[in-house]
């Protein structure tokens, strides 16, 4: 019996735009987009549309904080797509951290993050979302995408953090050891899925910055 073709998918991470609330950590901090981290969003869209011959999402996927969904609502109407909003795609839950001034966070999470680098467990914020547990969320959810139909092409609307989870993994980096990739707001990456019954392959297709 010949073997069933591996099926492709295509995954297009995007970053949020700079959102309100000045220099402030967000983890689940809800702030909307200003002016011009809608505009960067826009760049990058209209950037990538201008590689492509035409446009290919088949799916809009989001995390439902609104400097994420209210983007990516915009363009699954444009598009006439329906828009999935999944909790697996927020940010980690930074908890007593949440909206600190960032000059503030990192006076205080020095230490935290020195040991997060020999060890991820040791990530753990503040009555807020240790990185295992926030790590394993993002790749499940990351896995449930191979299960979308041969020659689906994802528009994937999402965090820094979470960017800092499926990039490494896909490209092989200690998830903790990640600060070399540059992430800034509207980010836009390609990732081809190539999925069987036994396996998920992935690859960087390319990884873009307007900033």
């Amino acid at each position: 019996m010949k073997p069933a073709t591996p099926k492709q998918i295509t995954i297009d991470l995007l970053r949020h735009g700079e959102p309100e609330g000045g220099d402030v950590l967000r983890g689940r901090v809800d702030h909307c987009l200003t002016e011009l981290g809608w505009q960067q969003m826009r760049n990058a869209i209209r950037h990538v549309a201008g590689r492509d011959q035409q446009n290919l999402w088949t799916h809009v996927v989001t995390s439902p904080l609104q400097r994420c969904s209210a983007f990516a609502r915009f363009i699954a109407q444009d598009l006439g797509l329906a828009l999935r909003e999944e909790a697996s795609w927020q940010e980690i839950d930074y908890g007593d951290w949440d909206g600190m001034p960032l000059q503030n966070w990192r006076e205080q999470a020095v230490p935290m993050f020195r040991e997060f680098r020999k060890d991820m467990s040791r990530l753990v914020p503040p009555n807020g979302e240790d990185f295992i547990s926030f790590k394993d969320r993002v790749l499940q959810a990351w896995q449930n995408l191979s299960a979308l139909p041969d020659g689906s092409h994802v528009l994937l609307v999402t965090h820094g953090g979470v960017l800092r989870v499926i990039l490494p993994t896909v490209l092989g980096m200690p998830l903790n050891r990640s600060q070399p990739l540059h992430i800034p707001f509207a980010s836009f990456s390609r990732i081809r899925l190539t999925a069987d019954s036994d396996r998920t392959d992935a690859s960087l297709v390319f990884h873009h910055t307007l900033a």
